[in-house]
């Protein structure tokens, strides 16, 4: 690999690998909510919030952490409003008080939040105003979680920024592709992230261990320990159930995100730490693991997009499987056969929001990823032409990319059809 690309590959995880509390939806709503509120410089007499569909979406029916366990765009909104600080961007709602939470009860029962579907083609796309003291105020967040692209007082605009056409990939990440993903995991020097990579394992951690102790969500984590033992198989899927079962129902504890996503980020790193543990590898083995999952991670979901009907645990759950075909001793052969047997197997799981049930399809993805990794190792693997399997793995990802970026389209707009009753 060239410098800059090794450079690039350090940025991205830099940009990427973030904690946040709480399903990263309502927390940008959160956190859109918090800066307007700054913006406006008090409590607002009357809220407009405009969301597009895949936000409203994943905000539905996950619990907002630090309200008492409310759910919803209007409490996402509240908390944001009532006592969220917008400098923390997604651990916004990390210093709630108890007596914050009140005031967040307090404002929901004022009946000022409007909520509307918003007009746009963006996928990702937040438009909050507020009203009060005879002043406005407005916040755009679009593209992404914390892309701040407008914000605007009493008409006169403080910030604006271009948003990025639909489709068009991050700074960087033209430069993700499987063998060059490889070679930097092995080979490159892992100093400039380790940092990251570090507090990966202890946040993800942490939470895992919280689903499991704890009667989280359906507890789909304890329920694969209690159905199937401990098996290092059902641990690893039962690592990440667990942090999902705990992070959807409200849990307080933060997570280090992959490509927006918590459930993502736990479900990419908690299998892989999981499995290092079992075979007794280094400390240096498992970053290296954990930086070919990630990056492997962000190069399937970067050609989906943000958001899609596509399950984004899907390509957290495949790369798993493929580091942890690696953390065995697999080659590039077997790390792109992994992969690609896993995705042939799960790709057709739909996102239906975020919710209690994300837990039982990130067990789902480990699975597969794991299936994919064993079919490999029994000399078994699909081959190109069968469905989405292409003639090389970069040509898998693509065909992944185009159907949850194109051919979901429809089944977005049903399933938001579905879950709001219209």
């Amino acid at each position: 690999m060239d410098q800059t690309c090794i450079e690039t590959y350090c940025q991205i995880l830099r940009q990427e690998l973030v904690p946040a509390m709480g399903c990263t939806e309502p927390i940008a709503v959160a956190y859109a909510a918090a800066l307007a509120r700054e913006t406006l410089g008090a409590l607002p007499e009357r809220v407009e919030l405009r969301a597009s569909g895949n936000i409203i979406k994943n905000v539905k029916s996950v619990v907002v952490p630090n309200t008492g366990g409310l759910e919803g765009l209007e409490a996402a909104v509240a908390a944001g409003l009532a006592a969220g600080k917008a400098e923390l961007q997604l651990q916004v709602l990390s210093q709630v008080t108890p007596e914050q939470q009140d005031g967040i009860r307090a404002f929901l029962d004022r009946n000022a939040i409007q909520v509307l579907p918003a007009d746009t083609d963006q996928l990702f796309d937040i438009l909050l105003t507020l009203e009060g003291g005879g002043h406005t105020a407005r916040v755009r967040i679009a593209g992404y979680h914390t892309n701040v692209v407008l914000v605007e007082k009493d008409g006169a605009v403080l910030t604006e920024k271009t948003v990025a056409p639909v489709g068009t990939a991050k700074e960087g990440f033209d430069r993700l592709n499987v063998k060059d993903i490889l070679d930097f995991a092995q080979n490159a020097d892992l100093a400039p992230i380790t940092d990251l990579l570090e507090r990966q394992i202890e946040m993800n951690s942490a939470i895992s261990r919280a689903g499991l102790t704890q009667s989280w969500g359906a507890c789909i984590g304890r329920t694969l320990l209690d159905m199937h033992g401990e098996d290092v198989m059902i641990r690893a899927k039962a690592a990440a159930a667990a942090g999902s079962d705990a992070r959807m129902s409200g849990c307080e504890l933060p997570v280090v995100i992959v490509s927006g996503s918590g459930n993502q980020g736990m479900t990419a790193s908690l299998p892989v730490i999981t499995f290092a543990e079992h075979l007794g590898k280094s400390h240096q083995e498992l970053l290296r693991a954990l930086t070919l999952s990630d990056l492997l991670t962000l190069h399937l979901k970067s050609g989906i997009g943000p958001l899609s009907a596509y399950c984004g645990a899907v390509c957290a759950g495949c790369s798993a499987g493929a580091a942890i075909a690696w953390l065995h001793g697999g080659d590039y052969e077997a790390v792109t056969q992994t992969l690609s047997n896993g995705l042939a197997i799960v790709s057709g799981i739909v996102c239906d929001g975020a919710k209690p049930s994300c837990a039982a399809k990130i067990a789902s993805a480990v699975e597969a990823g794991l299936m994919g990794w064993q079919m490999y190792l029994h000399g078994h693997s699909f081959h190109p032409g069968e469905g989405i399997v292409g003639e090389c793995i970069e040509e898998t990802i693509r065909n992944v990319g185009r159907l949850g970026r194109e051919g979901m389209k429809e089944t977005d707009r049903e399933i938001l059809r579905i879950m709001t009753g219209c």
